[in-house]
């Protein structure tokens, strides 16, 4: 075997597998969940994604060569997290809303709003399963649904909610990126 087409003995021991679950709350360092944590089940996987964005200051200077890593400004984050969501609750339709409220009287109607309150925002959290036995774990800080309500039928199928989630960056935090990653060996 050549000395250049080898990989890491512990490669697969660090894979991630499966599709991993989106939790309203989770403790990487006390990593239990319960089927009060689960937001909804999800189909087609779980893309998570944090993108960053940049300016190149000298790139309409004369003279001056493109991607001048002294000349290049971090702008900031796109960090969301995207699925196909199955389940059809009531928490489930106000988080793929985003701006609405669960009616105090009838739980059972959600109502979109016209503004945005604090409360919209708030910490998701994937987790999926590493072939060690360990977790990897992206917390999204202050999650907020920008794909809107979008539910697709099928004649013999179930329906299903496209999900799209963006973290957002607080101005009390204005230099936290609003994605944090964890990755645990297994025990």
């Amino acid at each position: 075997m050549s000395r250049f087409t080898v990989i890491p003995q512990d490669t697969f021991q660090e894979l991630q597998l499966d599709a991993g679950i989106l939790l309203n709350t989770f403790n990487p360092a006390d990593p239990s969940v319960t089927d009060t944590n689960i937001i909804t089940a999800t189909t087609g996987g779980i893309t998570v994604a944090c993108v960053p964005t940049y300016s190149d200051f000298g790139e309409d200077v004369d003279n001056c060569p493109n991607n001048t890593k002294e000349l290049k400004h971090l702008d900031g984050w796109e960090c969301t997290i995207t699925t196909t969501a199955l389940g059809t609750s009531p928490e489930a339709i106000k988080l793929s809303l985003g701006a609405a409220d669960i009616d105090g009287t009838d739980s059972t109607k959600i109502t979109p709003r016209a503004d945005l309150a604090q409360t919209d925002f708030s910490d998701i959290w994937w987790v999926g399963d590493r072939a060690d036995g360990g977790m990897v774990a992206v917390q999204l800080k202050n999650a907020l649904s920008t794909g809107g309500f979008s539910l697709q039928t099928t004649k013999n199928g179930k329906g299903q909610i496209s999900l799209t989630l963006t973290g957002h960056v607080s101005i009390n935090a204005q230099d936290v990126v609003p994605m944090v990653f964890y990755s645990a060996e297994g025990e």
